[in-house]
């Protein structure tokens, strides 16, 4: 589930923000949960970090949306603020306060929708996932932000974690379907990068620390293209 919190005080917009998230959520097949506050002084009085996304009108009548976003950052760093406004120099200045992006009224839903899934990138990013794969004598649970990357020698896996390796059993085909989701790609035939762990690109090989994994010619256009996306949707 979603949860966003609508920040506008024109009953049309809200209308509409509602109908597109109706409509982004039937279409990416994701429930999502709003609350309309009329003005941002509404949303920071008893503010809890419940939010996972705020989508916020700038120019509201009592307190504006760039000082609402003010006191909410001192209270949630995480969640996502994305402004609505009519003026894009006024949304630039939500950089300040780390907003993760702004969109220009009129709403398009095509804009829209593009906002969205940057965010909904990022929150599923941000929360915690879990992949069990069978060990000697049994199973273990990982924390898929804590894979590096995995190594495939055979028909036996090896997670490479921050603080150790695990070595499992499987196919690398089986596990890239499984993690591609939360942001990992092949490199080549044997390695599958957790892309959040990349650090640059040398000599035709990934950078992971102080390890250079080899990027295949096969796979070099593929993983610099999903490299320079999930960086774009992580630094912006």
């Amino acid at each position: 589930m979603i949860r966003i919190a609508i920040v506008e005080d024109e009953a049309e917009s809200v209308q509409e923000l509602e109908r597109f998230l109706l409509r982004y959520g039937q279409e990416r097949g994701c429930e999502i949960k709003s609350r309309v506050f009329s003005d941002g002084e509404e949303l920071v009085r008893g503010y809890r970090p419940e939010y996972d996304i705020i989508l916020m009108d700038i120019q509201l009548k009592e307190m504006d949306g760039m000082t609402a976003a003010e006191l909410i950052r001192r209270q949630d760093p995480e969640v996502m603020i994305i402004f609505i406004t009519n003026m894009a120099q006024y949304a630039i200045r939500g950089y300040a306060v780390d907003a993760l992006d702004y969109v220009l009224k009129p709403v398009t839903y095509f804009a829209f929708s593009q906002r969205m899934d940057r965010a909904s990138d990022r929150l599923r990013r941000q929360r915690t996932h879990y992949l069990t794969i069978p060990v000697k004598g049994g199973a273990q649970k990982l924390d898929v932000s804590q894979i590096r990357y995995v190594e495939s020698r055979g028909h036996t896996l090896i997670f490479h974690l921050k603080r150790e390796e695990i070595v499992s059993s499987g196919t690398m085909k089986e596990m890239e379907d499984l993690l591609e989701q939360y942001g990992f790609c092949r490199c080549n035939k044997g390695y599958l990068l957790n892309l959040d762990y990349v650090d640059g690109i040398q000599d035709g090989c990934a950078l992971l620390g102080e390890e250079q994994l080899l990027i295949s010619r096969g796979r070099k256009n593929p993983f610099m293209e999903a490299l320079a996306n999930y960086m774009g949707g992580r630094t912006k």
